[in-house]
């Protein structure tokens, strides 16, 4: 059996077309003419039913009716068990990080209620004088 390496992919997918019967009419004849004529052709065609021979004559191989689990359990055995392993919730969360993600926000809410003009978290400033009714401008009674 020869190399298809020398020959064309267009003869090889029109013979495969051919073969396939999916061809119209006239462009079957005109494969026909051509392997009658052309030896790359015929050569090509040859080839190609030879392989088919081959192929059709082969049973597909089925899995073992184990197969999931000898799969899982080498997978397992290999991995020292850390894949399939159950997980505490603890495993699963990252609490560090939520705890510095927490830290974070507490910050970023004490900031902006320290710096807002309504914010619960202002300590008692000092007042400037500048209300009328505050004790700085009031007249002093006796």
């Amino acid at each position: 059996m020869t190399e298809a390496t020398d020959i064309p992919d267009e003869v090889i997918e029109k013979l495969s077309d051919y073969l396939d019967g999916a061809l119209a009419p006239d462009a079957k004849a005109d494969v026909d003419k051509k392997i009658a004529e052309d030896e790359t052709w015929k050569r090509a065609h040859d080839e190609m039913v030879e392989t088919r021979g081959f192929l059709s004559g082969m049973q597909k191989a089925r899995a073992p009716v184990t197969f999931a689990n000898d799969v899982t359990e080498t997978i397992r055995k290999r991995s020292a068990n850390s894949l399939f392993a159950r997980k505490t919730f603890g495993d699963r969360v990252p609490f560090n990080a939520l705890v510095v993600v927490a830290m974070i926000a507490i910050l970023v809410i004490a900031w902006m209620m320290w710096s807002s003009a309504t914010g619960s978290l202002k300590g008692n400033q000092p007042q400037t004088g500048s209300d009328p009714g505050s004790a700085t401008t009031a007249p002093f009674k006796q």
